[in-house]
């Protein structure tokens, strides 16, 4: 699933539609952020703990991109020790 076309041409995304975009719960995208250092880090709407958070859809697509190339690479690799 990737985003609709209005979210991607606006920049960024609010974290409730990242979580839907990704398929993932609230708690899942935090287990998410904390077991994978590399996810982009939100940009808050305040100081408050309860401030909106905003995600740059750029920097998510290519995270995504990266974990795609990450698990073609390890495809890539498996697959020509097996031909040997």
């Amino acid at each position: 699933m990737h985003p609709s076309t209005t979210q991607s041409s606006k920049g960024l995304i609010r974290q409730p539609a990242l979580c839907q975009w990704l398929d993932v719960t609230r708690s899942g995208l935090a287990k998410l952020k904390a077991k994978d250092l590399t996810f982009p880090k939100p940009i808050k709407d305040g100081d408050a703990r309860q401030a909106a958070a905003y995600y740059v859809v750029s920097e998510i697509e290519a995270w995504l991109q990266s974990k795609i190339a990450d698990r073609d690479k390890h495809q890539t690799d498996s697959s020509e020790g097996t031909n040997q």
